[in-house]
């Protein structure tokens, strides 16, 4: 058998075997898949979330866990607020129980459609009483609106469970009609770090190891790059965060369970052992707790996004400048020169203007 042959055989043996592991180690075959030349890494299982937002609307506290999601839904509207306009069709994608479109009014928007992955929880989903709303059943990694079609796009709290967010992204912009806004918020990177922390010290002590309880979430400077990446312009990004204190951990863990935000990675552990979960609570207690009892952060990510347009103010050329940053200072001084240059320019080229 020749050299190549012998090569090809070993390349589909060391397949196989990575192929074995990966099924027998997550569960599934397929960690990571391309589309058009993007490497999409496959980190959360969107059927586990679909259904955990689905029995979650059985838990006797979905409606008293909604508090977190309520608060940022309204910001969002507000935010949407600032823009004064008037639109044909808004979105609000990931809408869950409507946290945004229950909010607007027949002054901001004709129509809304409520997208929502999750049947049940979009069945609940309240409406606005003034604007006509339609409710879709839609995944946000694959969105079923033709291009330019849209006039404003909302999301809170949804798309930090999206393996695809910089296909989700293009796909938005290209919806959207130009020069028209994409607002939203998502959860940032130091959200529950309280959380994770106690129980990566418990697993660490206890197994000798840690496994992802918390989801990992998108940091503001990767946000940025991937709007810029999808042709979004005119990027406004901010944070905000949002405390709450809870008697015992789990209590927080109850919450999050009634809100969908469980768990979905494809690598988590099935169950938290309970020498785990006291050591955790300990740990907790003594690094985080407070008068008020355990103390939780939600890290909130905001942003709004334009979709690209000529009529939109574009940066100067470089160079052109008229001041230096270190003359700062004889700012006024140096105005007054600038303004007495162009009597004389204007002097010089309408002499009559004299007469």
């Amino acid at each position: 058998m020749g050299s190549r042959n012998l090569c090809q055989l070993k390349t589909r043996l060391e397949r196989h075997f990575l192929r074995n592991v990966v099924k027998r180690k997550f569960g599934h075959s397929q960690h990571c898949y391309s589309k058009k030349d993007e490497n999409i890494m496959n980190v959360f299982d969107r059927k586990a979330k679909r259904l955990q937002r689905d029995r979650s609307t059985t838990l006797p506290n979905f409606e008293e866990s909604q508090y977190v999601k309520e608060e940022i839904g309204y910001r969002t509207y507000d935010r949407l607020l600032d823009i004064k306009r008037e639109f044909d069709v808004a979105v609000d994608l990931g809408c869950g129980l409507g946290y945004v479109s229950r909010h607007i009014t027949k002054d901001t928007a004709k129509l809304i459609y409520q997208c929502e992955m999750s049947e049940k929880l979009l069945k609940r989903a309240e409406v606005s009483p003034e604007v006509p709303t339609h409710k879709l059943v839609v995944d946000e990694e694959f969105l079923p609106f033709k291009d330019k079609s849209l006039d404003v796009v909302v999301s809170s709290l949804s798309l930090h469970w999206v393996n695809d967010l910089p296909g989700c992204f293009k796909a938005v912009q290209k919806s959207l009609k130009p020069d028209r806004p994409f607002i939203g918020s998502m959860f940032g990177g130091d959200t529950l770090f309280e959380l994770r922390v106690s129980l990566q010290l418990a697993e660490q002590e206890l197994q000798g190891g840690i496994s992802p309880h918390i989801s990992p979430f998108t940091d503001v400077r990767d946000l940025g790059n991937l709007l810029n990446r999808a042709g979004f312009t005119m990027l406004t990004i901010d944070v905000d965060e949002v405390k709450s204190s809870y008697d015992d951990m789990l209590s927080l863990m109850m919450d999050l369970k009634g809100m969908g935000e469980n768990n979905c990675v494809w690598t988590r552990r099935p169950m938290l052992h309970r020498n785990t979960i006291e050591l955790a609570e300990k740990k907790y207690r003594e690094m985080y707790s407070t008068e008020e009892g355990l103390e939780a952060t939600f890290q909130i990510v905001n942003f709004i996004a334009w979709s690209p347009d000529p009529s939109q103010p574009k940066p100067l050329q470089r160079g052109s400048a008229k001041f230096s940053l270190k003359d700062i200072e004889r700012i006024d001084e140096l105005t007054k020169d600038v303004k007495s240059l162009e009597e004389e320019l204007d002097k010089g080229l309408n002499p009559k203007k004299d007469k």
